[in-house]
């Protein structure tokens, strides 16, 4: 079923926006001058005549989550689901999920949502006019080139897509229950846990690479809001200035969307299928067709009882799920060894964090995360000999390279050791300073401390592990 032409923009609306495709191009002005200006003009930002009714408090993280209004409202525009798929809650209602009653058969349609109320990054652009949108990101360029001279860059060219979904969902929630997507809207969660929403006070209690992954999600934010107050998106001023609904929009863009690369790069929103939760064996899998339309398949048979999981990121390394959703998965079964101090050492041998893991269960320690310890203590003191190795690692050369670990292998081990215990004497102490916060001002204390806690458990073990080996 199509929706009617309200739900993309009125007739009132689309002649606001063709007005911005006048708009001069952006100047070189400095990234200081264009926050100090921060423009809103009649001219620029799209004015109501009356206030919408009825706006999803944002504000209110105790709000009710009226999810199965969402439900009902997506099956009116065609979504449908498989017999026995349902919504349910483990929580009383914060979160929510799906479940099959009945059992799914492998390549079966768990779920199917119609493009025409899938929220699309590439469409953004022509439903509020290309000239407005090429402006405000050329802004963003701007800040992000600017941060990046002062050392704290981020990929604004990759989070454009993400950018376009914060607006337009922005844009709907501005209209209140006239919106289409007003159910969808209120069934989402207000609070949420990443690193967008901490504080400085919360990354203060992190290890080194969650904090570093959480502050770039909060940077990320920031530089989205700080180009949306420059007043060339189609928003009420209110809207704008609105901290709340800004962060809450950002949060629902960066924690709901999944992206697709053919035809070509975009982020999308498939309401009801946003239900899906994260899962390290995961048992669905979500793809688009060429018309944008989603379409949620159960990879394997799948019992009744069973809840419906999708992939959120990499299962062998939690850490980044937990800075971009504000979760801790509980069946991840390896994490990152924390060497960030040793990034520069990681680069050059061609190795990706992914590879830098110790088990969770055992304490275990991956071969790769010995080769970069070593390659560090030979650049430290036998530069020709680091060259040979580094070499070696790089070509897969596993003679040479276990003929230096077997050279090296107490040096290696002590220094293996240092790592592993300053870390548990940081995260514990870390723990230490989270757990004094008053929960009623730091919420995000508990994922915090489950986080910490993982990270001294594994590490732990580690630390038995090397101790036994001398």
């Amino acid at each position: 079923m199509k929706l009617s032409s309200s739900l993309i923009f009125t007739s009132s609306y689309l002649g606001a926006v063709s007005g911005f495709s006048s708009l001069p191009s952006v100047s070189k002005r400095t990234v200081s001058t264009l926050v100090a200006e921060r423009p809103f003009t009649s001219s620029q930002i799209y004015q109501y005549a009356t206030a919408p009714e009825g706006l999803v408090n944002v504000a209110d993280i105790w709000s009710e989550r009226d999810v199965y209004s969402m439900e009902q409202w997506a099956t009116q525009y065609g979504m449908q689901k498989a017999d026995g798929v349902e919504l349910y809650s483990e929580d009383g209602g914060s979160d929510y999920s799906l479940m099959t009653n009945s059992g799914v058969a492998a390549g079966e349609t768990v779920i199917w949502v119609p493009s025409s109320i899938v929220i699309n990054s590439a469409s953004v652009e022509q439903e509020f006019g290309a000239g407005c949108l090429q402006q405000v990101e050329a802004v963003l360029i701007q800040i992000d080139e600017f941060a990046a001279m002062k050392g704290t860059a981020t990929d604004s060219y990759y989070r454009l897509p993400l950018f376009r979904l914060m607006v337009r969902i922005l844009a709907e929630w501005e209209k209140g229950q006239d919106s289409v997507y007003f159910p969808w809207l209120n069934s989402l969660p207000r609070q949420f846990f990443n690193g967008a929403s901490m504080t400085k006070r919360c990354f203060e209690c992190l290890p080194p690479y969650a904090g570093w992954l959480a502050s770039t999600e909060r940077t990320n934010y920031g530089h989205f809001n700080m180009a949306l107050k420059q007043g060339y998106v189609p928003l009420n001023p209110e809207t704008i200035m609105d901290r709340e609904a800004v962060k809450w929009a950002y949060n629902v863009a960066l924690t709901r969307f999944h992206e697709i690369w053919q035809p070509d790069r975009q982020k999308l929103i498939a309401p009801m299928a946003d239900m899906l939760n994260h899962a390290a064996e995961h048992n669905c899998e979500i793809s688009f067709d060429y018309e944008g339309n989603c379409q949620v398949t159960a990879l394997y048979d799948i019992p009744a009882g069973s809840p419906l999981t999708i992939s959120l990121g990499d299962p062998t390394n939690p850490t980044p799920i937990f800075a971009q959703y504000g979760f801790l998965p509980q069946d991840c079964a390896t994490i990152f060894c924390k060497a960030m101090h040793l990034d520069k050492q990681i680069k050059e041998l061609g190795y990706e964090f992914s590879e830098l893991l110790i088990q969770t269960e055992t304490g275990e320690i991956a071969p790769k995360v010995w080769d970069v310890f070593l390659y560090d203590l030979l650049q430290k003191s036998d530069p020709n000999s680091a060259q040979e190795f580094g070499m070696a690692c790089r070509n897969d050369d596993e003679s040479t390279k276990q003929y230096y670990l077997d050279q090296y292998y107490s040096y290696t081990l002590e220094a293996l050791k240092e790592h592993v215990f300053g870390i548990l004497n940081s995260a514990d102490k870390l723990t230490m300073r989270a757990q004094s916060y008053d929960l009623e001002t730091h919420p995000r204390v508990p994922v915090i401390v489950a986080h910490n806690q993982l990270v001294i458990q594994t590490f732990t073990m580690t630390a038995t592990l090397l101790q036994q080996m001398g």
